[in-house]
């Protein structure tokens, strides 16, 4: 980075001390402006979680795992407490960056679920202003200093986590050819006007042939259309047995089972029971 770049680097911090529950805590938190690089060949171990978020950048992102990426306004850099890892700007250019700095074991349980990922640290969220409040709105919105403050903070911050990784994924299926597969799981799970779909019917909206669909269906989510939808309808059927909003032949009819016989049938081979049974134990019997 050139030398006009670094005298110029800026920060704001927006926590005064780290927030701390028994869940975890943040450590860090704030805003930097035309920092200092990290040099891919003396990559930097944190010793902890962080989000670096991209307000205004054209950069470069490398680790130990051998990944090599260049950074844009958006992007969202994740980094894991024990992997080396190197950021930086292109050739001085001015960058903005939001970074929060944690650790905790709800964060490790997000990582053991895979929410987290180390070999996929690079997430893109867009739009940036939108972004840039809700850290924002997170960490500062509300005085922190109490056990409860700390425990609403905590809250917000993991719903944050958890908007932003769907969001990426958004992001993902709109951008990638696998578009196709969370409108066939759209359209299986639930009825249209003219009833519950056959995996037929939505092949074709879908715009493929249906025994390419069946097969591609299968190989990504290692279930058939029908069986998804199968374990959809008795989904919903669960949710109105616990409710209490449905008897089990108004059930059939609504869920298109042939007759009471045969959706009970098929209630228990996804449920392990009877919805007798299921009903039962849902009230306590």
């Amino acid at each position: 980075m050139n030398q006009s770049a670094v005298t110029s680097f800026r920060s704001e911090a927006w926590l005064e001390s780290p927030i701390r529950t028994s869940a975890g805590e943040v450590q860090l938190a704030g805003t930097i402006r035309d920092v200092r690089g990290l040099d891919p060949k003396a990559m930097r171990v944190l010793g902890s979680y962080s989000f670096i978020y991209m307000v205004k950048v054209d950069g470069y992102y490398a680790d130990a795992h051998g990944l090599q990426r260049n950074l844009v306004s958006g992007d969202l850099v994740v980094i894991f407490p024990e992997i080396a890892h190197a950021y930086g700007s292109r050739g001085g250019r001015s960058w903005d960056q939001v970074y929060c700095v944690f650790n905790g074991p709800q964060f490790d349980l997000l990582r053991a679920s895979g929410l987290l990922n180390p070999q996929r640290p690079l997430w893109h969220l867009e739009p940036v202003d939108y972004w840039l409040r809700r850290f924002q709105e997170v960490i500062s919105a509300e005085a922190w200093h109490s056990e409860a403050g700390a425990k609403r903070m905590m809250g917000r911050f993991l719903h944050l986590i958890y908007d932003m990784a769907a969001a990426d994924l958004e992001r993902s299926v709109r951008t990638s050819r696998d578009r196709w597969l969370e409108e066939s799981q759209r359209l299986l799970a639930s009825p249209g006007e003219q009833g519950w779909p056959s995996p037929e019917q939505v092949a074709r909206k879908v715009g493929l042939n249906y025994d390419n669909f069946r097969k591609q269906f299968a190989l990504k989510l290692g279930t058939s259309p029908g069986q998804y939808q199968k374990h959809k309808k008795i989904d919903r059927a669960c949710a109105a047995i616990y409710q209490g909003s449905h008897g089990f032949k108004e059930l059939a009819e609504e869920l298109e089972f042939c007759d009471v016989f045969h959706f009970s049938k098929t209630f228990k081979q996804v449920m392990g029971m009877t919805p007798s049974a299921f009903r039962k134990k849902a009230h306590g019997g």
